[in-house]
């Protein structure tokens, strides 16, 4: 089950529906019987791309020159220490 938003063209309430994601949108407002529009929102869902490697409490066991050419302090030569958090 999915969480929509949905706002009254008519009334201007703003409401949430838990509907299955095979349910159509609904159209009729609960107050005033007008026509609602599904809003388009931000969500909760995030999603990590890559390896994994070097995320924030991972040990760190790549250096990023590997992956886009510098380290993780901008140096252009392997520097052998854990990430630095942009020192340097």
């Amino acid at each position: 089950m999915l969480t929509y938003e949905y706002e009254c063209k008519a009334c201007g309430l703003r409401f949430d529906r838990r509907q299955p994601i095979t349910e159509e949108p609904l159209t009729e407002c609960p107050e005033c019987r007008g026509e609602v529009r599904r809003l388009v929102s931000g969500g909760a869902g995030f999603i990590f791309k890559g390896s994994g490697r070097n995320r924030a409490g991972d040990q760190a066991t790549a250096c990023s020159l590997d992956e886009i050419g510098t380290t993780c302090c901008g140096r252009s030569a392997r520097c052998d220490k854990p990430p630095c958090e942009g020192e340097g």
